[in-house]
């Protein structure tokens, strides 16, 4: 075993890069037995070199970006700031400069993660970004290596832990939605502007990662439909339950023969599926492979310690590279160029709630115009009546999404309907 000191920069130390700066401190006395070398944090990138941060050495810290990008004998650079600029231009010029690069930048590698991947293998660097998905849940690491042989056809993720915790209170504290956020905000799980969250723009850039290694062509986050948990309703959970079924955002993506399907939505999910027992703030994501069968990845999604443990596993899986003289193995996997298929064209069955004239006729009225367009009535539920007003639930087979888009608009245009007031997707 080689004794050499191998040197860490980190660029921000705040929640995560104080986590990794922890289990660095940490695991020094075992470092040399796990990857054959000391590792030691030699600079810490700070945009405020004089505020107090309770137990990092103060002599780490600098402000200037040039000191550690000069500095040969750093070897890994571990981004934690997040966020598209400067993270880019640093790890650009980091790898220029033969630096390995560890980051948990989900924004970055969403939106960049070919041209850096691209720079990392012309310089046989090492790019790796586990953190940047489902917090301390290996799963980049498992779609690249473990499920190499596999041809997946289907990521499924409950990747955002806000959301998935605002709708498991919803479901078993019957909870509104307005509720159940300001309860996760006050324990910290949502940030003041919850919008990336609940609209489903942070597990949107997350899932076009995963879509990306798993079927091996480029996935970009502007290629994700996107849809939030706004809208659901306390009554769209009472009828949920009736259905045996819960409501969780969902994370889709299909390698079908007519492209790559993928979006963030919420979805009505058997009690049976695994996904369906993921509560609170966990994650998870189920993967299904023509060798693997069906496989499932739990665990918490987000925290300091959580996501500074994948950071972490990248840290040492550089390092173990650098004390062995094999860095740059792996890069970018997305040797294929898969169409993504326009969402208009994916199919889905739907869960549809509406408000109608409590009248003869409507539903013969509703069965033609669905009729028209090619929309499939699985179930039909009248519970509720108040006067003239109905509440009509629908349940369809499989269609496109075009199909039930407009044959909604053409039922809101009709005197019999008062409002359509869900619209949610079943698995």
């Amino acid at each position: 075993m080689s004794t050499k000191k191998i040197k860490v920069a980190l660029l921000g130390v705040g929640t995560v890069g104080t986590g990794v700066y922890k289990l660095i401190q940490r695991r020094a006395g075992v470092m040399v037995q796990t990857i054959g070398a000391e590792l030691e944090v030699t600079k810490i990138l700070v945009h405020n070199i004089n505020k107090r941060r309770e137990g990092i050495d103060a002599s780490l810290l600098t402000d200037n970006w040039q000191e550690i990008l000069n500095d040969d004998g750093i070897q890994i650079v571990v981004e934690v700031m997040g966020g598209i600029e400067p993270a880019k231009t640093m790890i650009l010029e980091a790898l220029h400069a033969g630096k390995h690069i560890v980051t948990a930048n989900k924004d970055l590698i969403a939106e960049y993660g070919r041209e850096l991947l691209d720079s990392a293998e012309e310089k046989q660097c090492d790019l790796l970004f586990e953190a940047a998905v489902a917090g301390g849940i290996p799963i980049i690491r498992p779609l690249k290596q473990c499920l190499a042989g596999n041809e997946i056809s289907e990521v499924v993720g409950i990747v955002n832990g806000t959301t998935n915790y605002i709708l498991t209170k919803m479901f078993e504290k019957n909870m509104s939605f307005e509720e159940a956020l300001a309860k996760a905000t006050e324990l910290g799980y949502a940030e003041a502007d919850p919008t990336a969250d609940v609209e489903g723009l942070d597990a949107g850039r997350k899932v076009a990662i995963m879509a990306s290694i798993a079927f091996r062509s480029r996935v970009v986050f502007g290629d994700v439909y996107t849809e939030g948990i706004t809208k659901i309703t306390s009554d769209d959970i009472a009828y949920a339950k009736e259905f045996d079924s819960v409501i969780k955002l969902l994370g889709v993506a299909h390698n079908t023969e007519d492209g790559i399907e993928v979006g963030v939505y919420p979805m009505l999910l058997k009690k049976e599926h695994p996904l369906a027992s993921v509560r609170d703030s966990f994650n998870a994501v189920f993967v299904h492979g023509d060798a693997v069968d069906d496989a499932m990845f739990y665990g918490r999604g987000a925290g300091e310690l959580p996501t500074a443990s994948a950071v972490m596993g990248d840290i040492i899986d550089v390092a173990r590279n650098l004390a062995y003289n094999c860095n740059g193995r792996i890069s970018c996997t997305c040797y294929r160029q898969t169409p993504i298929k326009k969402f208009d064209e994916v199919e889905n069955k739907f869960f549809l709630r509406m408000q109608v004239k409590n009248r003869p006729g409507v539903l013969a009225c509703i069965a033609t115009v669905f009729g028209d367009y090619q929309v499939s009535i699985a179930r039909v539920i009248q519970k509720h009546v108040k006067g003239e007003r109905a509440e009509l639930v629908i349940v369809t087979e499989k269609v496109k999404e075009h199909y039930l888009r407009s044959a909604l608009q053409k039922l809101q245009e009709m005197d019999s309907i008062y409002e359509v007031s869900s619209v949610i997707r079943e698995y």
